[in-house]
């Protein structure tokens, strides 16, 4: 709490003033974090100036600004203190991946993604962009989650072949 409040510029007081208990507080911060996400998201699937595969980039790429939530210790503590909101944060970071499921699939259609499950296919991208809750890995390795999400995305859209050889 006194995290959030300074980073807020505010006392603890004036945040239990607009929150009862800081399982609303906790409430706000995933519907304002994954609504973010949602807005992005839909700002690219309407962009008609994105290839196929720039959309696909795009939604995966599209993270929550709240670093809190790549953090696997918090998620740890909301899991065991906060079950009902880590049930929030679990269904969007497992269930909640329909429209790149429907990217993957018109990617199959129109042949631009090899013809394999899309299910699967999405299973593989989120779970490979969920390892960034790993945050101690990508800090002893000075790679910040932004990053490890964009190269992530480009190995598994590009794979790991370099064309010059």
């Amino acid at each position: 709490m006194d995290d959030l409040a300074r980073r807020l510029g505010i006392s603890k007081r004036t945040l239990y003033e607009h929150f009862a208990s800081k399982a609303e507080i906790l409430d706000a911060l995933i519907e304002e974090t994954f609504s973010e996400v949602d807005n992005i998201t839909e700002q690219i699937l309407k962009n008609s100036n994105l290839t196929l595969v720039e959309k696909i980039k795009g939604v995966i790429n599209a993270l929550p600004t709240h670093k809190e939530l790549y953090d696997r210790v918090i998620l740890e503590q909301i899991k065991r203190s906060y079950p009902e909101q880590w049930r929030k944060i679990s269904k969007i970071f497992t269930e909640d991946w329909n429209e790149l499921q429907a990217l993957i699939e018109q990617g199959i259609h129109e042949g631009i993604i090899i013809n394999k499950n899309a299910t699967l296919i999405v299973k593989l991208i989120r779970e490979a962009i969920q390892s960034v809750h790993d945050q101690q890995f990508y800090m002893q390795n000075n790679i910040s989650a932004a990053e490890a999400v964009m190269q992530i995305t480009d190995i598994i859209l590009f794979g790991l072949i370099s064309k010059e050889k």
